[in-house]
C-alpha cells in the first residue's frame, strides 16, 4: 500500500513507541507496528476493520431491567 500512516491517538509521550499505525485505502486498511515499521504489515478489507473497531466501542449503559 503506498500511503499515508498514522499512529494511534493513543499513543502520548513515553509510550508512543508502544502502539500501531494504520494506512488506508477505498478498499484496504494496513496495521503495523510503530515500534518496528519495516516488518510484515497486515491488510483487512476496510468494511471488515470497521467492524472490529466498532465492537472496540462501549455499548452504552446496561439495559434497565424490571
Amino acid at each position: 500500500m503506498d500511503t499515508t500512516w498514522q499512529k494511534s491517538s493513543y499513543s502520548g509521550e513515553g509510550d508512543g513507541n508502544e502502539c500501531v499505525e494504520i494506512a488506508t485505502t477505498p478498499t484496504r486498511t494496513a496495521v503495523r507496528d510503530s515500534k518496528d515499521p519495516a516488518r510484515a504489515v497486515l491488510t483487512f478489507p476496510t468494511a471488515s476493520f470497521a467492524a472490529f473497531l466498532r465492537t472496540l466501542e462501549p455499548a452504552g449503559p446496561p439495559p434497565v431491567v424490571l
